[in-house]
């Protein structure tokens, strides 16, 4: 990536992030929520929400919770868009 475009940016949030879904049992890139079946981006959805819900993620990884909150409000503005189309 090319971090000088991407001055404003923290170095961390330039990094490319993924999560292990273990409801598709395989990785995921936060691009490939563009591409994903909407069945599919529906279990992220359901995935990362639960990751969310529990405050006790977050202490125990803060990683991982906060990459779940990317993943869940990208397929969120996804699907709605998704729905904005087929309305």
């Amino acid at each position: 990536m090319d971090y000088s475009r991407h001055r404003d940016l923290a170095k961390y949030e330039t990094r490319e992030k993924w999560f292990k879904s273990h409801l598709l049992d395989k990785e995921i890139e936060l691009r490939e929520l563009y591409e994903m079946p909407q069945e599919q981006l529906d279990m992220i959805m359901a995935e990362t929400a639960e990751l969310r819900s529990d405050v006790g993620n977050r202490e125990r990884n803060l990683g991982k919770y906060c990459t779940a909150g990317y993943f869940l409000e990208l397929a969120k503005i996804i699907d709605k868009r998704r729905d904005e189309q087929a309305t």
